[in-house]
Parts: structure tokens; sequence; C-alpha cells
């Protein structure tokens, strides 16, 4: 009998068969189909695996008008989670369930305001032109315990004034949640090379090994699901809230971006090429740069997404001297002061202002449509900047064109509705969920009354 099924089917059919047979050897039992709403937060419904191939083919349907971002009507068909198998990840502190990130379609196509799919679009972009965009994500985060007295470490040592790279403080948590996240982060194939204690009282960053920025949006958005879940086995729990402690240091995600070929080169990587800027850059990443510049406060709305991320970046409010936040529309070599930073060895290009509680694929997807049209434009970002931003004068600043970053999350939205990169990134249904949310967020934000109001102006008058 003949085999009427098309190649696409075929294709899926023995995708679909191998990857069951995987998923049943690990005696998996659960299936996750996970996209995410506008905040970068996982959603979905769970599917037992003999569910599996209907899974794949998005039988999971959502009403997006119950969640932020998925900007839907009640009376509108509703969105259906189309897992990538190519995603699939076994969940470590649940051996049974396996995670699927997955594209939202609607009426039987890519529907237009889901984040991974607005990603894959500025990928495309990137591939029209003939390159592969690489992506690291530089996870910095806080474990905190709750007490009677409040929020704590969790290592019982006293807090120091400087505690960033304490090997003490670091090897304490070895033998609870750092050292089951690490192990659990290599199980997936992530490489963690380093780790260490930051500048905040029970702050932790995690390095892992770049990977395609597809992939490395995937691993960010699980990885905060990960270290909560492994942290509450310790009696603890995972923040990526920015800045949760008014006088430490703040929680950035530094996305670290470069271009490759077809072959995999790095087309950032200057190697024995001429670089009159000196920071190991070929003319392609100055020009990825200046496109990047040229968008950055509308960026900043979508890498620094809330009322929280704009009190971290500041210069000063940190007991241990600098925040080490960026504040200027600046790029330059290895100084930190930059908001975009050429680490040393040049070859890849950082965006230091995005921060932990950002939704990866929207923050990535403006980057990389920013830095295309640098590219395109042959755009010149200028001298780089090798002095510390933080000791100069507004003056002395103003004198060499560096000007401020949006400093609350108002002037960040209105910079990013006055930027037509940002509905050409988006499309028009999520550019307008994004700023209207945002919007009501910095209302509700102006008209709560906080405890340092009280305490100004209750007995004053």
């Amino acid at each position: 009998m003949s085999d009427h099924r098309s190649a696409t089917e075929r294709k899926r059919l023995i995708t679909t068969e191998s990857l069951a047979q995987r998923l049943q050897e690990k005696n998996v039992k659960y299936l996750i189909p996970s996209f995410v709403d506008m905040h970068g937060i996982p959603k979905t419904k769970m599917v037992p695996i003999a569910h599996l191939e209907k899974m794949l083919s998005g039988s999971e349907m959502f009403t997006g008008a119950a969640l932020d971002g998925v900007p839907q009507d009640v009376a509108d068909d509703e969105v259906a989670a189309h897992p990538d198998p190519d995603s699939c990840m076994i969940v470590p502190w649940r051996s049974d369930a396996a995670w699927f990130a997955s594209d939202l379609w609607n009426c039987g196509e890519p529907f237009p305001a889901c984040s991974r799919g607005i990603l894959k679009r500025a990928l495309k972009q990137a591939g029209d032109m003939g390159f592969t965009v690489n992506c690291g994500i530089e996870a910095e985060f806080f474990v905190l315990q709750e007490t009677t007295d409040g929020l704590k470490p969790v290592s019982p040592l006293e807090d120091l004034d400087k505690p960033a790279y304490d090997a003490i403080r670091l090897i304490d948590n070895l033998d609870s949640w750092l050292g089951e996240t690490v192990d659990a982060m290599n199980a997936l194939g992530w490489d963690v090379y380093s780790f260490d204690h930051e500048d905040g009282i029970g702050q932790f960053e995690i390095d892992f090994d770049y990977a395609e920025a597809l992939t490395m949006a995937d691993r960010f958005v699980f990885l905060r699901v990960l270290t909560n879940e492994i942290a509450r086995k310790h009696g603890c729990f995972s923040s990526f809230m920015p800045k949760p402690f008014g006088d430490k240091a703040g929680s950035g995600a530094h996305y670290n971006v470069s271009l490759a070929d077809a072959n995999g080169v790095n087309l950032f990587d200057v190697g024995n090429h001429e670089d009159k800027r000196g920071c190991g850059l070929t003319d392609l990443g100055y020009q990825f740069v200046g496109g990047v510049m040229r968008h950055l406060p509308a960026i900043q709305a979508v890498a620094a997404p809330t009322v929280n991320s704009y009190k971290r970046l500041i210069m000063k409010g940190s007991t241990s001297g600098y925040t080490w936040a960026p504040c200027f529309v600046s790029y330059g070599n290895n100084n930190r002061t930059n908001t975009i930073r050429i680490p040393s060895g040049g070859g890849r290009v950082e965006l230091r202002s995005a921060d932990s509680a950002c939704n990866p694929y929207l923050g990535i997807a403006m980057m990389i449509a920013a830095g295309l049209e640098g590219i395109r434009d042959q755009a010149d970002p200028g001298d780089p900047h090798r002095d510390n931003l933080y000791l100069k004068s507004e003056k002395e600043r103003n004198k060499d064109g560096v000007v401020w970053l949006p400093r609350t999350l108002q002037e960040a939205v209105d910079e990013f509705e006055n930027d037509a990169l940002s509905k050409e990134v988006f499309g028009e249904l999520m550019y307008d969920a994004w700023r209207k949310f945002k919007r009501a967020e910095w209302l509700s934000y102006l008209n709560h009354v906080s405890d340092w109001e009280r305490s100004q102006y209750l007995k004053r008058f």
C-alpha cells in the first residue's frame, strides 16, 4: 500500500516516533508545551506522553485574553502552543516530565504577537543577510530565605559590605541549592564555565556557554524556573527582580551577541584584521554597534522592562561603592561604565543594560534588529569611550556626546513609542499591547503610596 502522506508529514512522524522512544526510555510521563507571556513568564497545559503526537501538532489551546501580552479579545479563536521538538529538556527536579519551548499559532498560522515568534522573525532577517546570531546571557539573581527578621541570604555568615567574589559564601552554598543548580545545568548540556558571589547580599552569577540566540532565550526562560524550583527544595527562593535592595547592586542579564557565517566563523572577531578603534571588533561589528547605539533608548524599554529596572541603572546606590550598572548611551572597550561593552578579547558585543526581569525573546530581538540595521546602513558608532563615565561631569559628558539612558520606565516607553523600529520588530499587535500595559504599570506605580512618602510627609505638615 502506498503512503500518501507528504514529506513533511513523514518527517514529523519519524521525529515523533524517535522522540517518543527516547522519552519513554527515560520514563517520562508528562509533557510541558511552554510558551511565555509578555513578561517572559512560562505558561502551559500539561499533557500525558500518550498524546505526544497531538501535542506536537498544536493540540493545546489557550485563551489569550486571560494572559498579559497575548493580545486577544475574549471572543477571538484560541491560540495553540506548537512545541519545538529540538528544545525538549527533561525537567531536572522532576525527571518524569519533559519541557518544550513553544510558538503560539492562531487559526492555522503563526500568531504575530508570540514572543518567541518575534525573535524568530528577527533571526530570519539575519539569516537572509547570511548571518547566524549567537548569544550568551549572564545570569545574575538573588537567592534568599524569608525569616521573622525579613529577607536573609541562605548562608548564616554575617553580611559583608563588599561581598563580590567572596569565596567563603560561595563555597557555603555549594552543598545546597548552588551545587545542585550547577549540576542540573550541566546535565542539560549547558556547560557552566564559572559562577560566583556577586556584589549584592545573597546575589550570584552563573555563566554558561553561548548558543544560537533562540536556544539561549529558551534556556534563560527555563533557568529562572529551574533556580527557583531547586532553591525551594532547600527552603529558600530565587529572585530575578532587578533591584530588590536599595543599597545593594542589582541583577543584570547582559546580552553577549556575535554574528557568524554559514561555516560558524565569528564575523565580529577581528583576528589579524586591522582595528583602528582598538576594541577587538571587525568593521561589521562596529556597524552592528552603531545600529544598537541608534536605537538604544527604545531597546531599553524592553531589555529593562519594569519600574524597578531603573533603580538599578544608577551610578551610586550600593554600600560597596559603584552599582556597576550602565547609565549612558555609550560604547567602549572593557570599560564597564559603558552600556555597550566590548569585553577583553573582542569578538562579541555586550549589552549591559538588560536586566534579569527581561523577556529575553523580545529584548534580544530588538538588539538584533537594531544591529542588522546598522550593518545595512554601515553605521558609524563613533569613537569608543575608555574613561570612567561615572566620574566625568555632566558638562564633560555632553561635550563628548554622551547622553543619559532613559531614567524611568515612563521615559523608556516614550522612546519605545517614538522609535519606528519598535513596531517593526514587535508587530502592531504586540507593540500596542506592550506600550499600553507598560503605561498602566507606570501609572499604578505613581498611584501607590509608599513607606518613603509616609516617612517624609505624614508628620511634616
